[in-house]
Parts: C-alpha cells; structure tokens; sequence
C-alpha cells in the first residue's frame, strides 16, 4: 500500500494496466519495439520483394501454382467462411450481447458519426472502389460467369456481382475483427493487438511465441492486401496522368508515384489519427461525393435512379443464392480466382488492419451501434457509388460503344478516366478523380502504416501508438512490396499473392471469432450474478434499515440532498473510505487471501482516489475503485454551502466501468457493506463462469469469504 505523498498519478478510472482481470501488457513503456513480430515480418517481407525483383518470371509461375492449389482445394472453405463470419456477427449484434459497451459503462464515443463514418470508410476502401466500380459490372456484362453475355440479364447480374463482391460479407469481416479488437482493448484492458482476441483461447501465452506468431500472420497478410490496393491505385493514378497530361505509363513513372504517396502517407501517418488521417479521411468523402453527383445529373439522371433501385432488389433477393454459390457443376476457376475468391481473400487480408483501426476510432459505442455503422455507413455509400458509375458504364456499352467496354475489360484501369471522357468538363472531373484517388491512396497507406507499427509493437494503452520511425519503416515497407508485385505481373500478381495470404488468416480469424463468442458469454454471466439477488439492495447499504434507527432515513434524505465541494471530499476520502478499504483489504489477508489496497492522484484535479483489487490466478480480478468526479451544480439543488457552480460525486468503479451511483455520506460500516455486496457478486459470477466450463465439477473460488460482525 503506497502511502500519502506517494501517491500513484492516473488521469481516468481505469488507466491503469491491472484494471481488468486479465493480464497487463508486458512492457514498461508507451510504445516499445516487438523484436520478434517486427524482425521476422519484415525479414518476410523484405526477402519476399528481393527474391520478386530478381527473379520476376519464377515469382509469377510459383504464385500462379500456389493459387491453383489454393483455388482448387480451399475454393469452397473461402465461400463457406465468408458465410460464417458474416452470420456470427449478425448474431452478435442482434442478441443481447449487441448492448455491451466498447469501452468502460460510462465511456462515450469521440468521434462524431461523420468523423467516425468518414474514417471508417476511408480505411475500409481505397483507390480500388474506383477501379472495379467500372471495369467489373462491365467485365460481369460483357464475359459472365455463366449465362450469355451482352443482354440485359447479363447488366442486371453484372452490378449485381460488384455489389456482392463489395457488399455487407466483406464488412463482416471487418466488423468481427474490430469488435474483438475494440472489447479486449478498452473493456478488459489488454493490448490493442490480434493476440488479445485469443486470451480467452490460450490464456497467459499469448504473451509467448503464439502470440508473436498469430500477430506476424496478421502484418503478412495486411502488408499484402494493402499492397494490392495500392497497386491497384498506382496504376490508375499513372493511366490517369497519362490521360490528363501525356505522361508515360510504365515502371518509372510508377516508382515516382508511389514514392509521392510514401512521403504523404508518412507526413499523414506521424501527424497522428486527429490531425492527418481524420482530415483526409473527411475531405476524401466530400471530393467523392461531388464526383458521384456530378455524374448523377450530368447522365441519364432518371435512369441512374431507377436503377438504384433495381440494384437495391437484386441483390437483396439473390445474395442468399450468391453467398454460398461454389459453381460447383460448371466451374469456372478463373472467374473465380479473378473475383470472389480474389475478393473474400482481400477482405481477410484487409481485415485486421481495418479491423485495429476502427477498434482503435470506436471507444464508447456499443458492439451493436459498431456493427450497424461498420455493415451499413460505408455499404449504402458503395450501392450508390457502382450504381451510378456500373449504370454509367453499362449504358455506355449498351449504346454501342464496343471499343470502351474492351478497353474498360481488357486493361480496367482505363474504364474510370474514360467513363469521365463521355461527359462534360472532363479536365476537371479527372483532376477531382485523380485528387480523390490520391487520397484514397494515402489514407489506405497512413492507416495501414500506423496499425502494423502498432501490431509490431509493445503498447501501454489501446490509445498508444508506436514510435514515428516504425510507422515510416511500415509506409516505405508497403511501397517497397507494392512495387515488387508490379514489376513481377501487375495487378494480376497482388490479386494471387492476395489470395494465398489470406488462407492463414483466415484460421486465425475463427479462433477471435470463438475467443470473443467466449468472453461476451462470460460476461453474461456478470450481468445474472447482478440480477442473482445476492446482494443487498441499495436502500440495505445506505441505512434504511440498518440499526433499526429512526434517525436512518433522515440521515438517508439529508445524504441525497447533499453536494459537497473540495475540502468536504476530501475529508470523506480520507476519513471514510480510506480505512473502509483498508479493512476489508487486510480481513481479505488475515484470512488467507490475497488483496492489494492502493492511493493514487488524479492528475487532472489533484484529488486521491482508492483501489481495491483482488486477484483470482487465472480468473478475472476482483476491483473496486472510488474515485471523485467533479461534476456540475443541478438546477434543482435545494441548499449548497458553496457558492460554485460545481460539486464532487465520489463514484464506485469496478472491473466494467463507473457503476453510476454516489456513495457521498456513505459511513464506514455503508462503504464496507457496498465493498461486500460487489465482492459477493463477484464470488457468484467466477462461480457461473466456472459451472460453464466445468459443469460436472462445481469449484468454489478458492479465496475465503469474509465474515465480520462489524460488516
């Protein structure tokens, strides 16, 4: 127990790494290196762009052999997993399980819904929304995977396709792996890496080399999936400077554009999420919806809308068709390998990158209010966005315009600046498509940058981000690679390299799926020990009843009508609560438990605030935390001492979050029995926690009860 003056200083209730029953992060500092997930990722990566470079022809032919591997035997698993992920998180949210908080009970979200939609966005889609969003619908019309090309089922079938390919499956995934991510961080205070998501799975080793191995398969396969859209996007921005003023498209000019993107992505990623990744984020959708508008009026606006809605019934009444169509009669492997599985494998790839960066944007709002922003914001603007420009597209065609719909199938980072060419004032809208594309490109980067810095990296806090020269070795790693797959086969090779990537992932990805599932049920089991009647009511704890006095109740009434300034709180921390904790911590030791009673200072107001903890070995630790609030006067305050506008609530924290009640004028003996009934419920949740997994062999906890007279 530290002393007063030696005081330990926090600036929030549950700052401290041994709020949660789980374990601390393993590092004494804000942000230390991961020797082992860095240098052998990177060593990966590096080899892996070196050996491309220098022997582009075998790369290609060993990457090709691998996805005919993986397309033949793994074909159905990918179709089959998409599915699951997708149903398990729509579960989540729509059960009871949807109300839990990403974050301490009291927490609230930062970012506005627009800030956090536009984030979310940005780092979820890339350039690529630019690039298939016109050359697939017209590859889906022109070549489909089966039925005759060229009619009007064929257009109808082809939006279709894009939409699903980037519908609300992939969004699943993102949306599973940031739940995961966002509740092991801010709810149970462990690290704000994909080893977190597996404590419930594997316990204290995620500490140890299955840790570092599960989060080096997610740097892999983010790396890759990052790599391909920017691939994609280095590209399309070198037809596009082609398109606008002459410039060469080939590896040179290439090798520039990505080296611009690296130096933006850096300066973004080291100005930090409020300040570089929030602001492009937000100007990136606002560009993207004046191109979308743009094209809305400037076409055939009566026809885009009915065609909206067209697309909105197809693929509501086909995606359950769709979702689990292997082909399996008449397979067509190279459609396949060329879309879905390309695509299921990207979102994989994509999805722990995305997923850590929405966690980390996300405290304060509940996993149902996650689930519903991250499936829904980002997928209506989608609909509306390859609506437009697929309809767009596919009129063109259809008008008869063969040699667009060739160009925009056979080489498709054309389609998008020639689909600008059909309409008015193209100088300007491809000088806004080339601004937005950049910026899709560069918030893809930062963010991708930033998240595998943090995964290769010891965080204090989930709020902790690495150091700034890890995040600039990750956004010249990303185009180091990016311009390696280049150079072996274009797009064609990150699509394939893509596809092998995301297998492994894909298996760790059920595990977070299984560890979350048992961690949300565990809590459950907190809120029916709340609902298990074992504790005393609030009335028993405040007086009401005890002693059997008359004077109890007044006593009560005049508590309720108490709001005391500074020194009063002082006093009642120090007179009141400190030895009521005291106790309890030493009658906890006396017989023959382990408790640990610490002060602290709150840094923001200089008050002290008192913990509790009780640990159980492997189960989830026992907290109690009072801690003081400085809140404002209410309007109906019926008498204050003081003549400020605010008073002091001294507020009960347990492992979960402030708890929402006052213990103000609180007696010792009132504080003990609060302490108590927290304690005992407790006691009865690691009872139910127990009986879940050992049902045939009911355990007590192990740690005595407490017995007191006095109490």
């Amino acid at each position: 127990m530290s002393r007063p003056g030696f005081f330990r200083r926090a600036n929030n209730p549950l700052s401290d790494a041994d709020q949660s029953g789980d374990p601390p992060p393993n590092d004494a500092h804000p942000a230390v290196l991961n020797k082992t997930v860095f240098f052998t990722s990177s060593s990966i990566i590096l080899a892996l762009a070196i050996w491309a470079m220098a022997a582009p022809t075998m790369a290609e032919e060993v990457i090709g052999t691998v996805v005919s591997w993986i397309s033949n035997g793994f074909g159905w698993y990918y179709f089959l997993a998409a599915t699951i992920f997708l149903v398990f998180i729509v579960f989540i949210a729509s059960s009871s399980f949807g109300k839990i908080r990403l974050g301490p009970e009291e927490s609230k979200p930062e970012y506005s819904l627009f800030t956090w939609g536009s984030m979310l966005f940005a780092a979820g889609i890339g350039i690529d929304l630019m690039f298939f969003s016109v050359a697939e619908p017209v590859t889906q019309y022109l070549q489909p995977p089966e039925g005759a090309g060229e009619t009007h089922a064929a257009a109808r079938q082809a939006v279709t396709w894009t939409l699903f390919h980037y519908g609300i499956t992939g969004w699943a995934m993102y949306a599973l792996m940031g739940v995961a991510l966002a509740y092991f961080a801010f709810r149970r205070n462990l690290p704000l890496t994909i080893r977190s998501a597996l404590y419930p799975v594997i316990g204290k080793r995620i500490n140890g080399r299955i840790g570092d191995a599960v989060d080096t398969a997610a740097v892999l396969g983010t790396i890759f999936g990052i790599a391909t859209s920017l691939g994609i996007g280095v590209v399309q921005l070198n037809y596009g400077l082609n398109f606008m003023f002459g410039i060469a498209q080939g590896t040179a000019t290439q090798i520039a554009l990505i080296a611009v993107a690296v130096f933006m992505a850096t300066a973004s990623v080291v100005s930090g999420v409020d300040k570089g990744i929030r602001r492009l984020s937000e100007l990136n959708v606002i560009l993207a919806i004046l191109l979308m508008l743009f094209i809305l009026f400037a076409g055939d606006t009566v026809f885009l809308l009915n065609a909206i809605v067209l697309n909105v019934g197809d693929y509501i009444s086909r995606f359950p068709g769709m979702t689990l169509d292997t082909f399996a009669f008449d397979r067509p492997t190279a459609w396949l390998n060329a879309w879905t599985l390309f695509f299921w494998a990207w979102w994989i790839a994509w999805a722990p990158f995305v997923g850590l960066f929405l966690a980390r944007i996300s405290r304060g709002r509940t996993i149902r209010q996650f689930v519903a922003g991250t499936m829904i914001i980002p997928f209506l603007f989608i609909l509306v966005w390859i609506s437009i420009f697929g309809n767009s597209a596919l009129k063109v065609v259809m008008n008869g315009n063969t040699e667009f719909g060739e160009s925009a199938m056979n080489a498709p980072e054309t389609g998008f600046y020639s689909l600008l060419d059909q309409y008015p004032w193209v100088p300007v809208t491809a000088g806004i498509a080339t601004i937005t594309g950049l910026l899709f490109y560069v918030t893809s980067a930062d963010s991708g940058s930033l998240v595998m810095a943090n995964f290769t990296s010891k965080l204090k806090t989930p709020m902790t981000d690495a150091a700034p020269w890890l995040r600039i070795f990750w956004s010249a790693a990303i185009g180091l690679l990016t311009l390696s797959m280049l150079i072996v086969g274009g797009v064609p090779t990150l699509q394939n390299a893509t596809i092998i990537m995301g297998l492994p992932f894909s298996f760790v990805m059920f595990l977070v799926m299984f560890g979350l599932y048992k961690s949300l049920r565990q809590e459950s089991f907190k809120v029916q020990s709340f609902r298990g009647g074992l504790a005393a009511s609030l009335s028993s704890r405040t007086g009401s009843e005890a002693r059997g006095t008359t004077r109890n109740w007044r006593q009560r009434l005049q508590r309720l009508a108490l709001y005391p300034g500074r020194a009063h709180t002082e006093r009642f921390l120090a007179e009141v609560c400190a030895p009521a904790l005291r106790d309890v911590s030493a009658e906890i030791r006396g017989t023959g438990g382990e408790a640990e009673y610490v002060e602290g200072v709150i840094e923001e107001s200089g008050m002290a605030y008192l913990h509790l903890t009780v640990p159980f070995g492997e189960q989830q630790r026992f907290t109690y935390k009072i801690w003081p609030t400085e809140a404002p006067m209410p309007a109906f305050a019926t008498r204050s001492q003081r003549g400020t506008d605010t008073y002091f609530r001294v507020e009960v924290y347990l492992n979960e979050g402030s708890q929402g009640y006052n213990v103000t004028g609180y007696t010792k003996d009132q504080i003990i029995g609060d302490v108590l009934d927290q304690y005992e419920r407790h006691l009865h949740f690691l009872h139910l926690q127990r009986s879940d997994t050992e049902p045939s062999h009911p355990q007590e906890t192990g740690t005595p009860d407490i017995v007191s007279d006095d109490t």
